[in-house]
């Protein structure tokens, strides 16, 4: 499969091609994970280290799990206790981890760039498990996957990203996925929740729900970040749901057979109503849950092919 990136930064700099790799190997990912016999040997004798800066529930346990169904020694690192709160820096604490030798870092981290700055200072790969307000390529790639398996195809639909778009750094990833992908992106949100130079993105802006949902067939609802907010950007949490909640009406100005995304964890009655949900002919937000397992460990086994051709001169082995 054509993937010759050495880390997984962000979807901005991976062709359609790479997108296409990774979906397609993580397809077969997704009927393994589906058998009595979960597990394989592609990752046996490497090891990943997953560090999470911030708090996460569904990333880090769908890291983990990816790993250790692939064969991979896993630690994750309690980072809430780490030496970084002694007063370590980042580099050094790159610098410490690169001497152990790991062969995968997956890392999530509040400041944009700090993945970056990280992949530059060691010798492994490095996964961006999500940065500030900057990427979250692996939840765009889920998303991505789980578009394409409802919908026969991943181009030339119409999808509607509603809501906190001024913090979602998984608005920002499926912006720049979707529209390699040839797809027709709207968003939907208060003019608060928009961030500056949208319009330069190819997208476009709406503030009213039942028209930009017209017709579309594909509506992602994102949560409302407001540990990222340092001011007041919605009047309350009730009159947000009145105007930008999605519900059984409002999704009606879709198509009949639109589905229903949220990446999690969901806000419910503030960003979505809990009966659409759990609607099992319109959600599939559950199936969001198990993608992220198998393109999780598509990404990473493409990841170590590279890895281990580079250490053996260019060869795959």
């Amino acid at each position: 499969m054509a993937f010759s990136a050495r880390h997984l930064l962000g979807i901005e700099n991976l062709s359609r091609n790479d997108i296409v790799s990774i979906l397609d190997l993580a397809n077969q990912y997704v009927t393994l994970n589906r058998q009595a016999h979960k597990h394989s040997d592609t990752l046996a004798g490497l090891t990943q280290i997953n560090m999470f800066f911030e708090n996460s529930t569904r990333t880090q346990a769908s890291f983990e799990i990816a790993g250790k169904r692939l064969g991979a020694d896993v630690m994750n690192m309690a980072m809430g206790s780490s030496s970084i709160k002694k007063g370590e820096t980042l580099i050094d604490t790159a610098l410490t981890l690169n001497a152990m030798n790991p062969d995968l870092l997956v890392v999530r981290h509040p400041h944009s760039g700090a993945v970056d700055l990280l992949s530059e200072k060691v010798k492994c790969a490095v996964l961006n498990a999500g940065d500030g307000r900057h990427e979250h390529p692996t939840q765009a790639l889920l998303d991505a996957l789980t578009i394409r398996r409802a919908k026969g195809r991943l181009h030339r639909l119409s999808i509607a990203i509603c809501g906190d778009i001024a913090h979602s750094r998984v608005a920002r990833s499926n912006i720049f996925l979707l529209g390699k992908m040839e797809n027709r992106i709207r968003l939907i949100g208060p003019k608060t929740l928009m961030p500056s130079g949208i319009d330069q993105f190819g997208v476009e802006v709406f503030d009213d729900m039942n028209e930009g949902l017209r017709d579309v067939d594909v509506v992602m609802m994102l949560r409302l970040q407001t540990e990222r907010m340092d001011g007041a950007f919605i009047p309350s949490s009730r009159e947000y749901y009145h105007r930008w909640g999605l519900n059984a009406q409002k999704l009606a100005h879709a198509k009949p057979d639109a589905i229903v995304m949220h990446p999690g964890p969901m806000n419910r009655g503030v960003e979505i109503d809990g009966d659409l949900a759990d609607d099992i002919h319109r959600s599939v937000i559950q199936e969001q849950v198990e993608m992220g397992v198998a393109v999780r460990m598509a990404a990473m086994e493409l990841l170590a092919r590279n890895l281990r051709a580079s250490n053996n001169g260019g060869i795959d082995v």
